[in-house]
C-alpha cells in the first residue's frame, strides 16, 4: 500500500466514525425527547389517578361520618338533649360556613385598639343577680 492509500483509508475511516458519533447522538437526543414525553404522560396519568383517590377517600370519610351522625340522631328520642344539641350544631355550623362563603370582600381593620369584652357565664349572671337586692336595699336605707 502507497502512503496516498494509507491516508485515504484513515480519512474514510475518521469519515465513518465521525458519521457513527452522529448518527449516536441523534438517536440518544430523539430517545431523551421521547422519554421526557412520556415522562410527562405517565405524570399526567399519576395525578389524575392520586387525585382521584383523594376524591373518593375524602367523599366516602365525609359521607360515612355525616351518615352516621344522622342515622344515631334519628335513632335518639325527639326530646333529647343530645339530639338537640347534634342537630342545632349541625345547623349553626352550616349557617356559619354560608355566612363566611357571603362575605366577598374582608372587613377593613379599625386603627383604634379594641377592647374584648368579657362573656359572661351562668354564675356570673347568678351572683350579680343575688347582690342586686342587697345594692337596692343599701340605696333605700
Amino acid at each position: 500500500m502507497t502512503t496516498k492509500t494509507e491516508k485515504a483509508a484513515e480519512t474514510n475511516a475518521f469519515s465513518a466514525l465521525g458519521e457513527a458519533l452522529e448518527s449516536a447522538a441523534e438517536k440518544f437526543e430523539e430517545g431523551s425527547s421521547v422519554a421526557r414525553q412520556s415522562a410527562k404522560n405517565a405524570a399526567q396519568a399519576t395525578r389524575k389517578v392520586f387525585a382521584g383517590g383523594v376524591y373518593n377517600t375524602a367523599y366516602w370519610v365525609s359521607y360515612g361520618l355525616v351518615y352516621s351522625t344522622v342515622y344515631l340522631t334519628e335513632l335518639l328520642p325527639e326530646d333529647s338533649s343530645f339530639r338537640r344539641g347534634l342537630e342545632e350544631g349541625a345547623t349553626d355550623a352550616q349557617a356559619k360556613v354560608h355566612a363566611e362563603k357571603k362575605t366577598d370582600s374582608p372587613v377593613p381593620a379599625d386603627s383604634s385598639p379594641k377592647t374584648k369584652t368579657r362573656a359572661r357565664s351562668r354564675s356570673a349572671k347568678k351572683s350579680g343577680a343575688e347582690k342586686a337586692p342587697e345594692a337596692d336595699a343599701a340605696v333605700t336605707a
